[in-house]
């Protein structure tokens, strides 16, 4: 018997439904075992009836929810709402469902604010009022998914990796508990340590130290070159299979989107430790909290105090 699936998408960028077409020949393996009652991407389906006249959002019951996205307006917290009451296992794909993600850094704001600058207050358009009608209203702030409704898995990341979404299906089928990395990305990042840093922060698209064609255990730490890596306060998991950080497979220092290390971790305190045991100063760095906090600000951002 296959298992029910049931799919939606909140505040996103599609970028996680496009990892599960990434699972590639793995996912042929997976589908006949899986029946999607209910997956906006690839289905029409009509969550207020055929006509429109039903009072609330409906949708199939299923043994196994997704959820990408955080949730940013009313009908996004009323549809987790009835994913939770339809679903048997919840789970939360991607930074965004899990952490809120970038679009939670607009919680250093107001709606008001936010509003004011997108409809009153942007050079590129003409000035209009907020639009009330035929859209659903906003919430105050960001949420993770987590904080509105019970959440059985996280599978964090910006987007999350195929194999972990294949990990994560093929223990629901098979009936198993699956475990997520706890390591840092620094534990799992090849680049040589020794301790001491370049005195002052690059920008992140100057050219990093390495020879072509070398390994990267020949590479020196990123930050120990003076590039902001968010690799000590954040999870491990992006490499995949092959366990190398993507983006320091690529050159590039951790930007953070596998969240922080556990829910009750403070990323800002973990980075703060980490750069002051190498010597950079913490007062380079001109927005902290966004910055350390990119991919998890659900929980942790507010409105920024207003400056005299």
């Amino acid at each position: 018997m296959a298992v029910r699936v049931a799919e939606e998408w909140f505040t996103i960028c599609a970028g996680c439904e496009v990892t599960i077409l990434d699972i590639g020949e793995p996912l042929l393996d997976i589908l006949p075992k899986l029946e999607f009652v209910h997956m906006p991407v690839i289905m029409d389906h009509k969550l207020f009836g055929q006509t429109g006249d039903q009072p609330g959002p409906e949708i199939p019951e299923a043994d196994v929810g997704i959820i990408s996205g955080g949730i940013r307006v009313e009908e996004n917290k009323e549809l987790a709402e009835e994913m939770r009451k339809k679903c048997n296992t919840l789970i939360a794909l991607g930074s965004c469902a899990c952490y809120g993600g970038l679009p939670a850094l607009a919680n250093q704001f107001t709606v008001e604010e936010l509003q004011d600058k997108v409809f009153r207050g942007s050079v590129s358009t003409d000035s209009a009022d907020t639009p009330s009608q035929a859209v659903s209203p906003f919430t105050d702030r960001v949420y993770a998914l987590h904080e509105v409704v019970n959440v059985d898995l996280k599978l964090p990341g910006c987007p999350t990796t195929p194999e972990m979404v294949v990990e994560a299906l093929t223990a629901l089928l098979e009936g198993r508990d699956i475990s997520l990395p706890s390591k840092s990305v620094c534990d799992e990042c090849p680049t040589i340590r020794k301790e001491k840093a370049v005195a002052d922060l690059k920008r992140p698209l100057e050219p990093m130290e390495f020879e072509p064609g070398k390994p990267l255990d020949t590479v020196r730490c990123y930050m120990e070159q003076g590039f902001l890596c968010n690799g000590p306060a954040t999870r491990s998991g992006c490499g995949g299979s092959e366990k190398t950080p993507r983006c320091i497979k690529a050159y590039m220092p951790c930007r953070g989107c596998f969240g922080p290390l556990s829910d009750t971790a403070n990323p800002m305190v973990d980075m703060m430790g980490a750069l002051s045991s190498i010597g950079l100063d913490l007062k380079q760095i001109p927005d902290r909290a966004a910055t350390f906090n990119r991919f998890s600000g659900a929980g942790r951002l507010r409105p920024l105090p207003k400056r005299s």
